[in-house]
């Protein structure tokens, strides 16, 4: 990095040490307006900052907008952050003196050797080991918005006390600010959860947390996923398979997965003998390749799989569509010979790169390398994460590395999406395991008429089915592509005289296969285009009686508006064009 952006934003440690300070100065603003109020922790986050304080009640609006003012007035005070040290017992002390007993335990809770460092500014002194900008005047007082107050338990204890957790969020400059703030809104207005129920896509319920139920638009627009994602791998030479969703204990131990994974599985006892719902589809395809003998010649197996799986996952951290307890996985496993692995990583990407333009969405490539918790040897892993690196690199694809990040039984390729608004999106994986055939006990004939061990890829594409429908409602911001779209034209008679040429119309369409819907309601030509619009329909075809007696249709594009009369044929001819090429855009 360049000495000009060490101090910016490029500069993820800058950042993280900016957001930090920010953290102190809300601290400092709270203790200047409530006294009474007790400190807890404020560490920089992933965008931006947060503070925990000791109140009984939630922070409004109001008193939000006064905190902020008054981190304004703290940044232009430019007060001088003076980093010190205290023995153990004067620390304790300290803080015992100025009344905060969260601080007290957090020093208690201290290695005996550690240092004990505070960061004092003006009158304001927090326990802290920093680091720090040099003054409250670096930080641009009218970039900085506190965004959200929320409750939170004291170290994540719900048996302990119940604090109040302020966000906020600050950068170098106002229109960064600025910048940011009309994204977040925008992502509110593409909240898959909102969209989802008023698309009637998918629904939660108290009876299953975390378990989606799809309704028959959303199940519609799964369904067509699916047929793609089934069309795209028939042509890329998979088979797909089915493995079940409950199997033995014994098979989680064989696999690793017990040991490194039990505390997210599900298990339950039948026959009384203990059995686990998968977390993960790879065991199962292990037992499929099993069950004949192979040859070299049948290598590369490739076996799809879109199987359900579930995860334990704790309630507060599930999120609609993006973190749930039960999904499909589309998996696939290629077994293979040595001398085939680099060649099947870059048939994965070809797949990868195929799929996600459809959608229109880029993505950054991260290598993650051998975790501290491991199986095999490190030599083989070296050899695994080399053969990874170089077939992306033949095929001119950049990457990041990860250290450490592996899955427990291979080096990794994560595929992390960029949608719309620039957010990323981890979905596609390529996983290279030389452990589990070994578990498994694997083989195959190979030229020399001896038995080897193969070697296999796990490869998730759209990772989780349920995520990803997430991810592109969001992208889309619920105006999917005429080919994936729930509900692909809505025809709106404008009287009840059009109603039968209207009903004439929707049978063709639905007879060539395009899925159409007719609104008949009493209602004014006006509400049903609205409403049309923001049901998100590609297009919709109002027709009276000047079409029914013409045998055209006038047109109207979600993205375009009015497009005009048409002849029938010659829309039927558009439509099958758009679908076919899942194209993004609907010009005629």
């Amino acid at each position: 990095m360049s000495d000009a952006n060490l101090y910016t934003f490029e500069n993820p440690e800058f950042k993280k040490t900016y957001w930090h300070t920010c953290s102190h100065v809300l601290a400092q603003a709270m203790k200047r307006l409530h006294p009474e109020v007790k400190l807890a922790i404020g560490p920089a986050i992933e965008n931006g900052f947060y503070y925990d304080f000791d109140t009984p009640e939630p922070f409004s609006e109001t008193q939000l907008a006064e905190l902020e003012a008054e981190m304004r007035k703290i940044c232009k005070e430019k007060l001088k952050l003076e980093r010190f040290e205290l023995p153990r017992a004067e620390a304790i002390q300290f803080m015992e003196e100025k009344g905060e007993p969260y601080k007290v335990e957090l020093i208690h809770d201290l290695p005996e050797d550690a240092t004990i460092s505070f960061y004092k500014q003006g009158e304001f002194t927090d326990l802290c080991a920093g680091p720090h900008l040099d003054s409250t005047g670096r930080i641009k007082g009218n970039a900085i918005k506190l965004t959200a107050c929320n409750a939170a338990y004291w170290r994540g204890d719900s048996n302990r006390q119940t604090l109040q957790r302020i966000y906020g969020i600050a950068f170098p400059k106002k229109d960064e600010l600025d910048e940011y703030l009309a994204r977040i809104e925008e992502a509110k207005k593409r909240d898959h959860r909102k969209l989802g129920k008023e698309l009637g896509l998918f629904m939660m319920t108290e009876e299953g947390p975390g378990f989606p139920f799809f309704l028959p638009k959303g199940m519609t627009l799964k369904n067509t996923l699916l047929e793609y994602w089934r069309e795209c791998h028939k042509r890329y030479g998979y088979v797909e398979i089915s493995t079940p969703i409950i199997l033995n204990q014994d098979l989680w131990h064989r696999s690793g997965h017990w040991d490194h994974y039990k505390d997210n599985m599900y298990t339950t006892v039948i026959d009384g003998e203990d059995y686990a719902v998968k977390p993960m589809n790879c065991p199962g395809g292990m037992l499929v390749y099993k069950n004949e003998p192979h040859s070299y010649r049948d290598l590369p197996l490739r076996m799809a799989e879109l199987g359900l799986v579930h995860r334990h996952e704790m309630s507060g951290a599930l999120h609609g569509l993006f973190r749930v307890r039960c999904f499909t996985q589309d998996d696939a496993h290629i077994f293979m010979t040595p001398g085939q692995m680099k060649e099947e990583i870059k048939g994965v990407v070809r797949i990868f790169d195929e799929i996600y333009s459809t959608f229109g969405l880029t993505y950054q490539i991260e290598l993650s390398t051998m975790p501290e918790d491991h199986m095999g040897e490190e030599k083989v892993w070296q050899f695994a994460e080399e053969t990874l690196q170089a077939a992306i690199q033949e095929m001119g694809k950049d990457f990041i590395l990860n250290p450490g990040d592996g899955a427990f039984y291979g080096p990794k390729l994560d595929f992390h999406l960029a949608d719309s608004l620039g957010r990323t999106w981890q979905c596609g994986t390529i996983q290279l395991d030389f452990q589990m055939p070994e578990r498994f006990e694997l083989e195959y004939v190979g030229e020399d008429g001896e038995k080897h061990r193969p070697v296999m890829i796990h490869r998730a594409l759209l990772g989780s089915i349920e995520r990803f429908i997430g991810v592109i409602t969001e992208h889309f911001a619920g105006a999917f592509p005429t080919w994936l779209s729930p509900v692909q034209v809505k025809v709106l008679p404008i009287t009840d005289r059009a109603a039968a040429y209207a009903d004439q119309v929707a049978a063709q369409l639905d007879q060539a296969g395009y899925r159409v819907e007719v609104d008949h309601r009493n209602e004014k030509i006006g509400k049903k285009i609205r409403e049309a619009q923001l049901e998100k329909i590609p297009y919709m075809l109002v027709v009276g009686d000047k079409e029914a007696e013409s045998g055209q249709v006038a047109v109207r594009a979600r993205s375009k508006g009015d497009l005009g009369a048409m002849d029938f044929a010659a829309f039927l001819a558009h439509l099958k064009q758009v679908v076919d090429e899942k194209q993004m855009d609907q010009a005629l």
